[in-house]
């Protein structure tokens, strides 16, 4: 492993990109704490430490590394971009020109990359109006209001423009990352953003557990966390392979037989989609019953906005369903049986035992479907552990510390360092220098 370490610094092309990624990623973390100008940083700071009304917050908090709180340029992070390619995916089934361009190859991919980013931008400036908009609302007892009482339109368009830039600057330094650093560069500054608050959730945690003086509450989270860590990697590397062969084909003088393929289809093919999908639903009302307020505290809004919050029984089953649900969803969008089946008749591929045509993509569905059906309720016990921990060991863990057991913080983690090691395994492999673990390779994603 250390000797895997040396070598990367050994090749210069490789350490070039590695030191102008960690530098990419030292300029976002120097914007992630730049705040807007014009706000009281002190009251900002002292409303969120009062409130216990941010939980549809914390939630995309955890995608901007805490610039959201912040109320800085990166505000928003990279989150209007992910909702705007999602958007995309989706609109490809209603309208065949989306779906046509995604076949096009690298002419399309662009064309389709522009309208995401139009749309980035149409969702940035909703959003940062709408955040801004409730930045003015807020106020304390002791600091006053986080937005000075006489800032007008040119305070809001000043906000909306900033973060709208600052987003798309991220977008841009994602993009240069791929170019020419390591790795996904929109996927690394995501993981840069959770990573980076992890010392602090630690720290937390262990000064709870040494103010309890339960000790052997840090041994099993180090167990659970290790386990989790080994599902989640599991989840993210598991693929059923269907075997596919071809027939002889002409080539010269004689006839040659191709040799044997597969068809991949991963256990997980949504990724965390689901978990995001089903957090937004479920969070959403519960925040805005919050925010609005004014209801007794025994009225049925009340109970409802309890038992709509996280740990709750109601919670945990419905955001489990959800994530089956999302799950089955999106991985229909992403995975097309009739598609497959047709390419494979086309090419004079068939899978053994099955006839080719709507038998194959029946056969696929089948497949699909039971495959799914695992990866999602394997996913829905990743995504529900830190509601676990909290109820186990409240006075211990710090709820940072417990969301980054389970759900989309650990699963995004894992799946990002497993693509980066294996761009940089590949590239050491490449140069005839042995990868990170000897006479073993990594497993892609995909």
């Amino acid at each position: 492993m250390f000797s895997a370490i040396a070598n990367i610094f050994r090749i210069p092309e490789l350490r070039n990109r590695i030191l102008f990624t960690l530098f990419i990623l030292f300029v976002y973390r120097i914007g992630a704490h730049i705040p807007i100008p014009g706000i009281n940083i002190e009251a900002l700071r002292e409303y969120f430490m009062e409130s216990q009304r941010s939980g549809f917050l914390d939630f995309f908090d955890l995608f901007s590394g805490g610039a959201l709180k912040r109320f800085t340029i990166f505000a928003l992070g990279i989150m209007p971009y992910i909702s705007s390619s999602i958007i995309v995916d989706l609109l490809k089934t209603v309208f065949p020109y989306l779906n046509n361009l995604s076949k096009e190859g690298n002419e399309g991919r662009k064309k389709i990359s522009m309208y995401v980013k139009y749309g980035t931008v149409f969702l940035c400036v909703i959003q940062s109006f709408a955040l801004t908009t409730w930045m003015k609302s807020m106020k304390t007892g002791t600091q006053g209001s986080v937005v000075p009482d006489d800032a007008g339109i040119t305070f809001v368009l000043l906000s909306i423009v900033a973060i709208t830039t600052g987003t798309m600057v991220l977008i841009w330094l994602g993009e240069i990352i791929t170019d020419r650093g390591i790795g996904n560069g929109i996927s690394i500054i995501i993981m840069a953003g959770i990573v980076v608050r992890a010392p602090q959730a630690v720290a937390q945690t262990l000064r709870k557990i040494t103010e309890t003086g339960e000790p052997i509450v840090g041994i099993m989270l180090v167990i659970v966390f290790l386990v989790v860590i080994a599902a989640s990697i599991l989840l993210t590397q598991g693929t059923r392979r269907i075997p596919v062969q071809y027939g002889k084909r002409m080539t010269g003088q004689g006839m040659t037989q191709a040799t044997s393929q597969f068809i991949p289809m991963k256990i997980n093919a949504a990724g965390v989609i689901p978990i995001i999908f089903a957090s937004a639903l479920l969070m959403f009302p519960s925040q805005i019953l919050s925010m609005v307020g004014g209801f007794r505290a025994d009225g049925i809004l009340s109970k409802l906005s309890y038992w709509l919050s996280p740990g709750q029984p109601l919670y945990v089953g419905l955001y489990s369903l959800l994530i089956v649900f999302f799950c089955y969803f999106y991985t229909s969008i992403k995975f097309n049986p009739d598609d497959i089946a047709d390419n494979l008749k086309k090419y004079g591929g068939f899978i053994p035992g099955i006839r080719p045509g709507s038998n194959t993509s029946e056969y696929l569905m089948f497949i699909l479907n039971r495959i799914t059906l695992f990866g999602s309720v394997f996913l829905a016990a990743i995504a529900i552990v830190p509601d676990f921990i909290l109820k186990l060991w409240p006075d211990q863990v710090a709820p940072e510390m417990a969301y980054m057991f389970g759900g989309t913080s650990l699963l995004i983690i894992v799946g990002v360092a497993l693509d980066t090691l294996k761009q940089i395994e590949s590239q050491l492999l490449m140069r005839h220098y042995d990868g990170f673990i000897k006479g073993k390779k990594i497993k892609g994603r995909f």
